[in-house]
């Protein structure tokens, strides 16, 4: 029994020196190619004695069928690109690992292709994702060239935008609609008493960012308010903090402050409450986007807006696995996310 196993393992050892083919495994089974194949299509016919064979043959030489060969043959790659920035970040890594499970389990394959540090990253990925025969292209950070999503289409694949608005005949854009959301939050300070408004936004906003600040900044307008508007740093905590530090630091202090994301406003509260002594919601009020795991910490308590990602991976799915799916724009309701960042409203929020 000793003498087989070394045997078995030196043949496993021997067939690494090569990648293992069809042929190989059909010559050692002692059937024909076509067989190998059968055994190894789904739904095909094979008899048990032959499909016994060959997967014995299968295990002794380590071979694995090349998916992706065979894919290719019939122009299904069933690969799915995921393109996107600052994948670090808590709302973008949740929204990946929850669309990779998904297709998945719809029994695709993601590729994942990081384009933080430039612009044109976003090109070089979506040639990338061509050059692999990708399915779908999913992209959740910046947007491509027309010419660009033209060669996409041209090449058979499919392209989602998430929070972005392209005129990409062909497409898929979805996202939660942004402006409005940037004007229930201007309404909610208002309704909270809030008499000196501010917004802290990043300099690096992407599109959906700059449309909660246009939908904030247009609420204002309307309802004839002066907005305190303070932009700088990246996306992020750090940016939080000097951004809160400087508006809290000026003599017509806010005493109201949306955030465009929940990560800056997680920074806005920590500067209030370390470097002026400020308490959320007694001394100042303020309002992110997201709904990232830390919005519920009890330090935080962050009232905000959460992003419909169920509802965005539903469709992405739905579109990415038909055939010829229509053009489709899509905008969907922000939740409002109702905690003790902000005084209760004095007048119900509609």
């Amino acid at each position: 029994m000793y003498k087989n196993q070394r045997n078995l393992m030196s043949e496993k050892v021997s067939s690494r020196k090569q990648q293992v083919r069809a042929e190989d495994v059909a010559r050692h089974a002692g059937v024909s190619r076509v067989s190998v194949s059968r055994t190894f299509t789904p739904g095909a016919s094979v008899s048990a004695a032959t499909r016994a064979k060959v997967l014995k043959s299968a295990e002794i030489l380590g071979y694995r069928v090349n998916r992706l060969a065979s894919s290719l043959n019939r122009s299904e790659s069933g690969i799915v690109a995921l393109i996107a920035a600052e994948i670090d970040t808590p709302h973008r890594s949740a929204m990946i690992a929850e669309l990779s499970d998904k297709l998945q389990a719809a029994g695709k394959v993601t590729m994942l292709i990081n384009t933080s540090g430039y612009e044109e990253r976003v090109k070089d990925a979506l040639l990338q994702a061509i050059s692999f025969r990708t399915e779908a292209a999913i992209i959740l950070s910046g947007a491509p060239d027309p010419s660009l999503a033209d060669t996409c289409f041209s090449n058979g694949m499919k392209l989602v935008l998430i929070n972005r608005e392209e005129d990409f005949p062909g497409s898929l854009q979805i996202g939660p609609d942004n402006r409005a959301a940037g004007k229930t939050a201007l309404k909610a300070l208002l309704r909270a008493g809030c008499k000196r408004i501010a917004l802290a936004n990043s300099a690096n906003a992407t599109w959906s960012i700059l449309e909660r600040q246009k939908g904030f900044v247009d609420a204002a307008d309307e309802a004839g308010v002066e907005v305190l508007s303070e932009v700088g740093g990246l996306t992020s905590y750090q940016a939080g903090l000097e951004l809160g530090t400087a508006l809290l630091d000026r003599e017509d202090r806010p005493d109201g402050i949306f955030c465009t994301t929940d990560l800056i406003a997680c920074g806005v509260i920590d500067a209030a409450r370390q470097r002026f002594g400020l308490r959320t919601p007694d001394d100042l009020s303020v309002i992110g986007f997201d709904d990232i795991a830390q919005a519920e910490w009890e330090g935080y308590d962050l009232t905000t807006f959460a992003q419909p990602t169920d509802q965005i991976i539903e469709k992405c799915l739905e579109w990415c696995t038909t055939e010829q799916p229509e053009t489709e724009t899509v905008k969907l309701p922000a939740k409002f996310v109702w905690r003790n960042s902000v005084q209760k409203a004095r007048i119900p929020l509609k």
